[in-house]
């Protein structure tokens, strides 16, 4: 079941379960039920966004080059299938939450 994410800021975004519960859980929310990030929690829940797409491109950028990292685990490796990067997947969420803190609004799914 797609995630539905919604902000009287925005239009709705939509996103695929797999893709919307990683970003959740980057954010430290709970996938299992409906919820809200509130405007005093979208600074935080932005900067976590950003940290992570960082840290997926060090990991990109680390395996491109032929290194190992022993400190990544292998959920957190990108798979070589997986062409689309966590930038990718997190900027339409990371704009909404941009555009809903600048009008004073929370976000919801």
């Amino acid at each position: 079941m797609p995630y539905k994410f919604q902000s009287r800021a925005t239009a709705d975004l939509i996103m695929l379960d797999a893709t919307a519960q990683r970003l959740l859980a980057l954010i430290g929310k709970e996938t299992d039920r409906p919820g809200i990030i509130t405007l005093e929690q979208i600074p935080g829940a932005i900067a976590a966004l950003e940290q992570a797409v960082q840290n997926d491109e060090a990991r990109r950028a680390a395996a491109g080059n032929g290194q190992d990292d022993e400190e990544v685990s292998e959920d957190d490796a990108p798979s070589p299938r997986d062409s689309v990067s966590l930038r990718q997947r997190a900027a339409p969420f990371i704009e909404m939450l941009g555009r809903s803190a600048a009008e004073g609004r929370d976000v919801t799914w």
